[in-house]
């Protein structure tokens, strides 16, 4: 079918087509660019509200409710992390990359994404209690059915919410998601003044999920019918499934090293490197989270056009992207200490020598997430199947050799190690099989890379004879980063800098004249 008509005529959705006759490659991506450019702004800023609003309301929740609460919904919130992540079966990113119009596809991605989100509710109803068990929270059973009844809400809006990313209207599913956020804030104090206890957090969450998915589906005009199509949910199904495993693989991954260190360290160091390795989750939970907002639609619009146009955008945004984390990555190797002390007190000490390691993890994280968001845009999603099960494979030999053989510093270290000789390798190497060449991209990401090296070089210099966690930061901190801007920044890009201020000056004086 070529139109959908259940209940009514078929509604356009815009889209955004390749380049016009006769346009070069370059200006099909710097227009694409720029509407991915204003997209990440918007997600950035959600994103950055979101979370220090989360934890203005955690420090509100954390004074009326008590431990025992918050124990019971982490074991909820556990179990929900990682059907979450496969429930609507790739269907949200399947719209995102449909080749042609949206309205063709949109009845059997909705059947699809709700009919797979029941048959995961389902099977983790029937498995609640096992959960609940093996966490020694038997209390915890009905929190965890209640709280994952929002997957099928996510399945309901699935198809809405990737029309938004298609069309890069990031600003709209802020907004929506904003608005579903005061409603959690204001029920979930409530509740808890009320004594709901762990379910002032689940009412919270879920009436969240409720209002945005319904803000969701008025705000992106595609009328919501259910229909099947065999044909087209072929195509949905072998491009969502392997995205939906290579998901589901990397949950296990990011969780592999927290059963080894606590299984052969205990619970005390686990609570460390579990401190640490949630520091080094800052960048790619704020950055790469609102990366992911904007990348795969950025790239699937870009696979549309010319051949070479998704070339040029991977050899504009890898580096960028190296550009923005390496100096992140050399202040938490070379001010780990400072940075823990001043955050979480002396008695977290120990973290930092995992920290120092995981820096590095946290930069194969940002990078093999792009690679897959570049893939997936390209309709290679069985590539995150590959690389995380290579990357799975070699992370838990190298974590129960460096948990035994050197503690917790040794685990961060081999999974420092597997992720910089493995799992960058490969994705950069699965990536070059897409048709990518990574010779221009290994090129420009080599003046970051010298500069955060120096720049780290700098911070613990200048750390050493300081001697106070304040003033490493302030100082030092302050040092790398000039020295990572000299370095990364080219002479003639200063200039150009220099002269467009001039510019700028120039032109209010002569507007105050």
């Amino acid at each position: 079918m070529s139109e959908q008509q259940r209940g009514g005529s078929a509604v356009t959705v815009p889209e955004t087509s390749g380049p016009v006759d006769g346009a070069q490659p370059e200006s099909h991506v710097s227009t694409i660019g720029q509407r991915a450019g204003r997209g990440l702004g918007w997600a950035l800023i959600g994103n950055l509200v979101f979370k220090a609003g989360s934890f203005a309301i955690s420090l509100v929740l954390v004074r009326i409710l008590v431990p025992h609460d918050f124990g019971l919904y982490a074991v909820a919130l556990a179990a929900n992390a990682f059907v979450i992540h496969v429930n609507d079966m790739g269907m949200i990113a399947a719209t995102v990359q449909w080749r042609g119009r949206v309205e063709e596809m949109a009845a059997t991605a909705t059947t699809l994404a709700i009919g797979f989100s029941l048959g995961w509710y389902a099977l983790f109803w029937m498995a609640a209690p096992v959960m609940a068990d093996v966490a020694g929270s038997p209390e915890a059973t009905p929190l965890i059915r209640l709280l994952t009844l929002t997957i099928v809400l996510d399945g309901i809006s699935a198809v809405s919410v990737g029309v938004l990313q298609r069309r890069f209207q990031q600003d709209l599913l802020m907004k929506v998601i904003a608005i579903g956020f005061v409603f959690s804030a204001v029920l979930s104090v409530s509740l808890a003044l009320a004594g709901a206890g762990a379910y002032s957090f689940v009412l919270g969450t879920l009436a969240q999920a409720l209002v945005v998915t319904v803000l969701v589906l008025r705000t992106a005009r595609v009328p919501f019918r259910l229909g099947f199509d065999r044909k087209i949910a072929r195509r949905l199904i072998s491009f969502g499934a392997p995205l939906a495993v290579g998901l589901g693989i990397e949950s296990v991954l990011l969780y592999s090293d927290s059963v080894i260190v606590g299984h052969v360290l205990g619970t005390v160091v686990l609570g460390y490197y579990l401190l640490a390795f949630n520091i080094s989750s800052w960048v790619p939970g704020l950055v790469g989270t609102a990366v992911r907002y904007v990348s795969i639609p950025a790239f699937s619009r870009l696979a549309e056009g010319e051949t070479d146009d998704v070339a040029v955008g991977v050899q504009r945004t890898l580096p960028m992207m190296i550009a923005v984390v390496a100096p992140i990555a050399a202040g938490f190797v070379a001010l780990s200490p400072s940075l823990v002390h001043v955050l979480y007190g002396a008695d977290w000490a120990p973290a930092a020598e995992a920290l120092r390691f995981l820096a590095f993890v946290m930069v194969a994280r940002m990078f093999t997430a792009l690679v897959f968001d570049i893939q997936t845009g390209l309709g290679n999603t069985q590539v995150s199947i590959w690389v995380n099960l290579v990357w799975l494979l070699a992370l838990l030999p190298a974590l129960w050799l460096g948990a035994n053989a050197g503690g917790m510093q040794g685990a961060a270290l081999g999974h420092a190690v597997v992720a910089f000789a493995v799992a960058i390798p490969v994705a950069a190497w699965m990536l070059h099989r897409a048709g990518v060449p990574m010779g221009p991209v290994l090129r420009k990401i080599g003046r970051p890379v010298l500069a955060g090296v120096a720049a780290g070089g700098v911070m613990a210099a200048l750390a050493i004879p300081l001697e106070s966690p304040i003033a490493d930061l302030a100082v030092a901190g302050t040092a790398g980063g000039v020295v990572y801007l000299l370095v990364v920044v080219p002479a003639s890009g200063r200039a150009a800098c220099r002269e467009q201020l001039r510019s700028v000056v120039a032109a209010r004086r002569a507007v105050k004249a």
